[in-house]
């Protein structure tokens, strides 16, 4: 067996630690999406493509239904932390652990083992999701070949604890930019003090009410927050400029033209000079009433909840298809030194999933 080479009758956990192994740090997949390629192709009842650094394999058994199961092959740097260790306690340590290698090995270990799924499936394996979006190698799929994405149901590997998380909520960050004069602060009635304008802004915040809209049996919980506040020259001088960053949480419910307008109608009246948009990007519905959606959920068990951060289900949302957060790692321990996956919780993972694709 070669060095890259991933040998897929390993149970997810030892795949698991063979994907760590296998460095592939934002912008330096291709050793490993080589590898995946080459072992999905040796599976005859797929067919594969590729794009770019981007792996994409399909049944094609005619079924009702078609599910997408999709995870990111990248990780964040290296931090110390590679080749993976296996405690005694059945942790396994190392970078991508949990987020996401350890999604990616059930993929594939479904991908080799379930030939004759009850529902036609895509397989996406997709590069640089760790940093800036313009570079999310799903989101090159969707542009270049949305064909390729097709279904009615996706799943997304990422990390959640062996829970279903439905779909996410959206994130706008806009800059309210309030204006002034400059003047000598020991004569301050000579100019305008363009932080003391802002502060409009900042009461409507303290005074802002968010929404707690259930969907889908999940409630989601908004939030208008300023995240950063700058302004100011120096210490004798009145400042002409202030910023205020405001970052919007909304659930998946409103779609990105109604998050804006309601961030403007919030402001409206509030000495705000400029108002830029300096992110944003949609929520996904979670999509739970879908049939796919309540047998997965009836399958895995647990209780599903609510995605408040961002993930790329949004992506499958923009394309039409209700998507699901559901994968092994904690979230909370991604990207961390100590990034860790309990074995457990990995092979509990594959075989739930291999139990509703063939029940």
């Amino acid at each position: 067996m070669s060095d890259t080479a991933l040998d897929l009758s390993l149970d997810a956990a030892r795949l698991t630690a063979r994907l760590v192994d296998l460095r592939s740090e934002s912008g330096s997949e291709k050793p490993l999406a080589d590898a995946i390629e080459q072992a999905l192709r040796a599976l005859p009842h797929l067919t594969v493509d590729r794009y770019g650094n981007n792996v994409v394999a399909r049944t094609r058994l005619g079924r009702a239904e078609r599910v997408v199961l999709a995870g990111h092959i990248d990780t964040v740097p290296i931090a110390d932390n590679v080749p993976s260790r296996l405690d005694e306690d059945g942790v396994l340590w190392g970078c991508g652990t949990c987020d996401m290698k350890a999604g990616v090995a059930v993929q594939l270990r479904i991908a080799a083992t379930v030939p004759e799924p009850v529902r036609d499936l895509t397989f996406v394996f997709y590069d640089n999701e760790e940093v800036a979006a313009h570079l999310n190698g799903l989101g090159h799929i969707a542009r270049a070949h949305p064909d390729w994405l097709e279904g009615d149901f996706a799943v997304l590997l990422e990390p959640s604890d062996g829970e279903v998380e439905g779909g996410c909520q959206g994130t706008l960050r806009v800059l309210l930019r309030t204006t002034g004069e400059r003047a000598h602060s020991a004569r301050s009635w000579m100019g305008s003090n363009a932080i003391h304008a802002a502060a409009p802004i900042l009461a409507r915040l303290a005074a802002y009410e968010p929404r707690y809209p259930v969907i889908d049996g999940l409630e989601y919980r908004e939030g208008l927050n300023a995240v950063a506040v700058s302004g100011g020259v120096a210490g004798n001088v009145i400042p002409d400029e202030c910023v205020v960053t405001v970052n919007f949480r909304y659930a998946p419910d409103r779609t990105e033209a109604e998050a804006l307008a309601h961030v403007h109608e919030v402001f409206a009246d509030c000495g705000v000079e400029e108002f830029v948009v300096d992110d944003h990007s949609g929520g996904a519905l979670p999509g739970l009433s879908h049939p796919a959606a309540a047998a997965f959920i009836e399958a895995v068990g647990g209780s599903p909840r609510p995605k408040y951060g961002w993930t790329d289900v949004a992506r499958f949302s923009g394309l039409g298809i209700p998507a699901v957060n559901y994968g092994p790692g904690n979230p909370h321990l991604a990207h961390r030194r100590d990034e860790r996956v309990d074995t457990a919780k990995i092979l509990a993972g594959e075989e739930r999933l291999r139990a509703w694709l063939t029940a």
